[in-house]
């Protein structure tokens, strides 16, 4: 019996969890003192070797915390999981990580902000993990993957990693089991219940050693790991965002409280010296244009109310915008328009 069969025969046996796991270990110091304790039954037995058997078809890779593939930081956590499966390319949890998340609901504002620094951060070689879900987690994932290689991103589930959720993310799981890997605590074929969710968010907090919060209400989820986090004493960072919208909850909390830094980009983690051609060629040849320019931030501004700040005509403001839009300076969405 191979030491990796022993070890999810304990994790697979009903009301043992990687807490209890951990515990019955640091009391028995063995893994065969702990069966000869619980005395595991057939039934468990058998599911632990359908499921090993369901892993190898698949080419899923189980690694236990002994294991030098093991994320060193994700070990050094309370209750950490003695097993993780793996599906795609386990060399990335050797990389150095940083978890993003945020919620389900995000602006687009707040999505190309996430997916931009994600970018800035596989650029520099440090691996991008979040939970893939909708929304933020979504934006941070495939950011990481827009940058050039592999070993970009891992997304942690709160079912086996073979369970896809949500559904709307099939492309993306697939292209992060080619490009980086997915990562689970739990059974090969294991539908999550909402518990399960908790337990994903103390990975995704525990692999890495920096965490940055983007929108995020005061209830979600996100918030959740980001407690976690801060339990760890992970370095923690959190995205402003506007006050009267209550996504800003969760991060701007953070900040006024002392228990994140504030994040503006990927300049606040890298020395980057890079100016926007377009941007720079702009100002130069349109100074009259600039005071657009100027008036347009992250949230939407209207056509109407650009009129007001600039006083110009409305068919003057329509022509510098198209202008700016062409060149990439400003894009066009929901309730105006915004810088990018």
């Amino acid at each position: 019996m191979s030491d990796l069969y022993k070890k999810l025969l304990v994790l697979r046996t009903p009301g043992i969890g990687a807490a209890k796991y951990n515990d019955l270990m640091r009391r028995f110091e063995s893994i065969d003192a702990v069966l000869d304790v619980i005395g595991v039954k057939a039934d468990v037995r058998d599911a632990v070797a359908r499921e090993m058997d369901l892993a190898a078809q698949k080419n899923i890779k189980y690694i236990s915390d002994d294991d030098a593939l093991y994320p060193d930081a994700l070990r050094q956590i309370k209750n950490h999981a003695p097993v993780i499966c793996v599906r795609g390319n386990a060399d990335v949890l050797k990389r150095d990580m940083v978890a993003m998340v945020g919620t389900r609901h995000a602006t687009a504002a707040g999505m190309k902000m996430v997916a931009d620094l994600a970018q800035g951060f596989a650029e520099h070689n440090i691996a991008v993990v979040s939970g893939m879900a909708i929304g933020t987690d979504t934006a941070a994932h495939r950011g990481a993957l827009r940058a050039v290689g592999n070993l970009q991103t891992i997304a942690v589930l709160a079912g086996g990693v073979d369970y896809i959720w949500p559904v709307e993310n099939e492309s993306l799981y697939w292209e992060i089991v080619e490009r980086g890997a997915i990562v689970s605590e739990m059974p090969v074929g294991f539908v999550p219940v909402a518990s399960n969710f908790v337990m994903r968010n103390r990975i995704v907090a525990g692999l890495a050693n920096r965490l940055i919060l983007g929108e995020a209400d005061a209830k979600s989820g996100s918030m959740t790991t980001a407690r976690f986090a801060i339990e760890y004493k992970r370095e923690i960072w959190a995205i402003p965002s506007h006050p009267t919208d209550l996504r800003a909850v969760g991060p701007n909390s953070l900040i006024r409280n002392g228990q994140a830094m504030l994040c503006m980009g990927i300049d606040d983690f890298f020395e980057i010296q890079k100016k926007d051609a377009n941007h720079k060629k702009y100002l130069q040849k349109n100074e009259s244009e600039f005071n657009l320019i100027d008036m347009l931030g992250n949230v939407p501004v209207s056509e109407s109310v650009l009129t007001e700040l600039v006083k110009k005509t409305v068919s003057e403001i329509k022509s510098e915008l198209v202008v700016l839009e062409l060149q990439g300076l400003v894009r066009k969405v929901d309730g105006g328009y915004v810088r990018v």
